[in-house]
């Protein structure tokens, strides 16, 4: 079973092992609407095919001698209700493609979201958030038009094909020559056509991805940009990118210039009409015969120069389903373990001989300590020493690759992901909310949480106050990632949202960096009432925050060099002295 962080109850199994074959499942999932599409098609075309045998017979039935007009009333009245069938059945298979249609497209951006979700951290590192964007949005929807009107056009113009032929002969065996030869030719002209096609829609796609992942970092980095004054430079890369993305429109359009099957239609028709009357002449079939012949030879011109834009929707579908797939086949390394070990943590934590590298880059080298339950540790060092990383490591956002990481006594990776996430709580210095009201943002952990709770945790974290000062009160949108608040704000409402969610672990990682001395020594003292019987882990460089920690760990490159109380390590480590001069 495929390892991930995130499962959703009863999920759907889905054909996996290449684009074609996960389509295909998304359209076996609801097997009445392809039913329908198929029935209707075929009714719809022999529909089409009645008409021009009965113009033809209608034909037949004026160029005889002392023809009735109620043979000919005969005939219209087959005409017309052969012309209501079509209708109500083309009706009827668009309404079963279009529902067909944007079923797939839900299912597959559900799959894909809930992929996203279980992804680990190592994955999203590596991904750039405009390129997950496109993916998401334009390629799933590249799905919806891939089957209407990409697949239905198809399937009614092969059976506009297939009907008809079988009509063809019903006429006469003979017909059916010049009709199988233009089939043929037609179906190697579409070989070569798509073969040339496949290419420039995979680039498509590709490109497409680049483009919108460019301008979504620029816009995300704005400020950057701007203070920086680099507007010119992604001007000039945005637009870069927007020609290359051009150029496979170019060349798109190059390959459907050189759509070889008109030219086969044309070819054929001319041949069909001169066989046809070539039999007329001997005498073989009716002149009616010859009307109703060209008449379903006639249907193949539409399917023929439909090809070219139907079997394009398709290419560019399976390109971006082969993008999806890539995101929904990769391999996480860790997994939610939903059968594991779920307990109130007491907080005890144990590093053994952990060691870590990231794309094979060593991060922490054979790391030991142990944290006893309400301790509150300290870890300080250098910048880029592995200190966040020890951190990551309790919660597994990140899994040890040497070693283990204990946490009372019990593997972390034996625990139930959802049980051990839920009790350890980490406030960052870059700091994420929501585009949701205030007091969403602080239960964003809490869900059940009465405002009570909310309220008493905003007091804690100090940050009522300015709360109180908007018009809204809690219930103010704060806009995407809290850009209506200042730094100290954001920070104190995700100290709020941490104290809400009564963590057994705490992790703060230059948690109060935005804010002022007054307001920090506020919040310390919550800290500190929060941290009672509370593991809890302070990166930090004030202080005022690593003196009253229990034990201070000292890192460097990656290894623990040092750890005790302030005072002892003042005495005896020369990393610590160091890096309290800088404080």
């Amino acid at each position: 079973m495929e390892k991930r962080e995130f499962h959703v109850e009863d999920e759907y199994r889905y054909a996996r092992s290449g684009p074609v074959r996960w389509i295909v499942s998304h359209t076996l999932r609801h097997p009445l609407f392809p039913i329908l599409v198929v029935a209707t098609s075929v009714i719809n075309n022999y529909a089409y095919g009645n008409i021009q045998l009965y113009v033809g017979h209608g034909f037949d039935v004026i160029t005889k001698q002392g023809w009735l007009l109620a043979d000919l009333l005969v005939v219209v009245l087959f005409i017309a209700g052969s012309a209501v069938t079509q209708g109500l059945t083309g009706v009827a298979r668009n309404v079963a493609v279009e529902f067909l249609a944007q079923r797939v497209e839900r299912d597959s951006r559900e799959e894909l979201y809930a992929s996203l979700l279980g992804k680990s951290q190592t994955f999203h590192g590596r991904q750039r958030v405009g390129d997950i964007m496109a993916r998401a949005t334009n390629d799933v929807h590249m799905l919806n038009l891939m089957f209407s009107p990409g697949l239905m056009l198809i399937v009614d113009s092969m059976l506009a094909m297939v009907v008809p032929f079988f009509m063809i002969l019903a006429i006469k065996p003979a017909l059916g020559i010049v009709p199988a030869i233009f089939l043929v030719l037609l179906a190697v002209t579409l070989w070569d056509y798509n073969r040339r096609l496949t290419p420039v829609s995979i680039g498509q796609r590709e490109q497409f991805g680049v483009l919108n992942s460019s301008l979504a970092e620029a816009i995300s980095g704005i400020e950057v940009v701007k203070s920086n004054v680099q507007e010119r430079y992604e001007w000039n890369k945005f637009t870069s990118n927007a020609r290359s993305f051009r150029d496979y429109f170019v060349k798109q359009g190059i390959v459907e210039a050189r759509y070889w099957p008109m030219m086969a239609f044309a070819l054929c028709w001319g041949a069909a009409l001169f066989h046809s009357l070539l039999l007329w002449k001997q005498g073989v079939i009716t002149l009616g015969q010859v009307i109703a012949f060209m008449g379903l030879f006639g249907t193949f011109r539409f399917s023929t120069f439909i090809s070219l834009f139907s079997f394009n929707l398709v290419q560019i579908g399976i390109a971006s389903a082969a993008r999806i797939l890539e995101f929904i086949n990769y391999r996480s390394e860790m997994d939610q373990n939903r059968a594991g070990r779920t307990a109130r943590i007491e907080g005890r934590v144990e590093f053994r001989n952990v060691s870590f590298a990231f794309d094979e880059k060593p991060v922490l080298k054979r790391v030991s300590f142990a944290v006893e339950p309400g301790q509150t540790v300290a870890i300080v060092g250098q910048t880029g020493s592995g200190k966040t990383t020890i951190t990551r490591l309790i919660n597994r956002i990140f899994d040890a690759q040497e070693g283990a990481v204990l946490i009372d006594g019990v593997d972390v990776r034996e625990w139930s992901m959802e049980s051990l996430r839920s009790q350890i709580s980490f406030i960052e210095q870059d700091i994420f909310l929501f585009s949701l009201s205030i007091r969403q943002n602080i239960a964003f952990g809490a869900r059940d949480a009465d405002f009570g709770r909310i309220e008493e945790a905003a007091r804690e974290a100090q940050a009522e106050p300015f709360i109180r000062s908007f018009k809204e009160g809690y219930e103010t949108e704060i806009g995407e990632r809290g850009v209506t608040l200042s730094g100290g704000q954001k920070q104190r409402l995700a100290i709020a949202r941490a104290f809400l969610t009564d963590p057994r672990i705490l992790i703060l990682d230059d948690s109060t960096s935005a804010i002022d001395s007054r307001t920090e020594d506020e919040i310390q003292r919550a800290m500190r009432r929060i941290a009672d019987k509370r593991t809890t882990f302070i990166i930090t460089h004030r202080l005022s925050q690593i003196r009253w920690a229990d034990r201070i760990l000292v890192i460097r490159r990656g290894e623990v060099v040092d750890q005790g109380r302030h005072e002892e390590l003042l005495e005896r480590s020369g990393d610590y002295q160091r890096i309290f001069a800088q404080l």
